[in-house]
């Protein structure tokens, strides 16, 4: 059933969350935000060079027919590719290079390779921090999640995710919603469907954007040309030249072998609390592997990212050292795991069921964190949000 809810112009003039941060010296704070050119290139270029180096791979075990290498390079490169994503969400944030034009070179880089509409996301994505799983406000992400395991989802995950799913996307759903775009048709909710371009479950997310924000719409539509033209060229280059791997390197890896994506992405909020003004109990951290963090540009230290948004990715493992006595501790992926499933097995007999994360005393804390919860250092996003959202 769908719920009425006010317009997003209306609740950015009248709501405010008064978030609860873990509190931490202002001095300490300043210095975590502090963006490194050397640590931006080191993690830009540091991707781009595992994609290349699995590319390359498989372009020659390719050629000298080495199937069974070939194969497997191919997988790996997909695998890899399949978090593009996560560079283009800390890319528009703008908090990975001190140099402010590198964040937007490198994210015009990214972002077709990940068929990702960083207009859509911007937006979408300053309302996901503002009011974080509060649904009058957010609807990037609605709980409840499902962490299925369906044995068909996992087989998409595992090979080509033609149909799309949780925080995963597919070869359909990207198409038609690029298509959709760069045509300008009216945005509805059978062609906007579950992607992840912009990471929304509901379905009218991005029609509520745009409604509220008409003016820019032009730059989606104008972007959403953009990836039509990139992909198309490599698709035609490719069929020209007889080289049909050229397109599958370069335009496929975003909906293929997705599976570790999927495993570390859905911890993010599911099975976690709304309508909350605690990140503590609406995101969860998790450990994971120095690979895999890498991949996917530190954001397993998700609480510590939506509690301070203006500390660049490198940063937030220090982050989360430092306010460790105030918050619960990161999960591992298995015990996150285990938690969302039982949240999501108890939710099919209890729907209002949310799973309480306990947290540390925080009376002494509190006085100090609510008056830093509005400053603008604690409250910075980098420079996601459009002008139109300010900042």
């Amino acid at each position: 059933m769908r719920v009425e809810r006010s317009p997003l112009n209306e609740v950015t003039r009248t709501k405010r969350v008064r978030w609860y941060r873990s509190p931490i010296e202002p001095q300490e704070l300043r210095r975590l935000m502090q963006r490194s050119d050397l640590q931006g290139w080191f993690q830009a270029l540091g991707n781009l060079a595992l994609l290349a180096a699995t590319a390359t791979l498989t372009w020659y075990l390719f050629l000298q027919q080495a199937w069974v290498g070939f194969a497997v390079a191919l997988y790996l490169h997909c695998t890899f590719g399949s978090f593009l994503s996560a560079a283009c969400h800390e890319l528009d944030h703008g908090t990975v290079f001190r140099t402010k034009r590198l964040n937007r070179v490198f994210l015009r880089i990214y972002a077709p390779l990940a068929w990702f509409n960083f207009h859509d996301y911007a937006l979408s994505h300053t309302y996901h921090h503002r009011y974080t799983l509060h649904p009058d406000g957010d609807r990037e992400v609605v709980l409840p999640q499902s962490p299925t395991l369906r044995w068909l989802y996992v087989l998409q995950l595992l090979t080509v995710n033609i149909a799309g799913g949780p925080m995963c996307r597919g070869l359909w759903p990207i198409l038609r919603y690029t298509v959709t775009a760069a045509l300008g048709l009216p945005l509805r909710a059978d062609t906007v469907g579950d992607t992840e371009p912009v990471g929304v479950r509901a379905q009218e997310w991005i029609a509520a954007l745009y409604e509220a924000h008409p003016e820019e719409r032009r730059k989606s539509i104008r972007w959403a040309r953009i990836l039509l033209l990139f992909h198309g060229s490599v698709l035609v280059v490719g069929a020209a030249s007889g080289l049909w791997l050229l397109p599958v390197l370069i335009s496929l890896p975003v909906a293929a072998a997705n599976w570790w994506r999927y495993l570390v992405f859905m911890p993010m909020h599911c099975g976690l609390r709304d309508n909350i003004a605690d990140f503590r109990k609406c995101v969860r951290s998790i450990r994971i592997d120095p690979l895999s963090s890498f991949l996917y540009w530190r954001m397993n230290w998700h609480m510590e990212h939506h509690m301070y948004a203006g500390v660049p990715c490198y940063n937030l493992r220090k982050l989360s050292r430092a306010i460790a006595a105030d918050c619960p501790p990161p999960r591992t992926l298995v015990g996150a795991w285990r938690e969302m499933r039982t949240a999501w097995k108890r939710q099919r007999v209890d729907p209002g069921y949310q799973y309480d994360t306990p947290v540390p005393t925080r009376a002494q804390a509190l006085a100090a964190s609510d008056a830093r919860s509005s400053d603008a250092l604690g409250g910075s996003i980098g420079d996601l949000a459009p002008a139109v959202l300010g900042r």
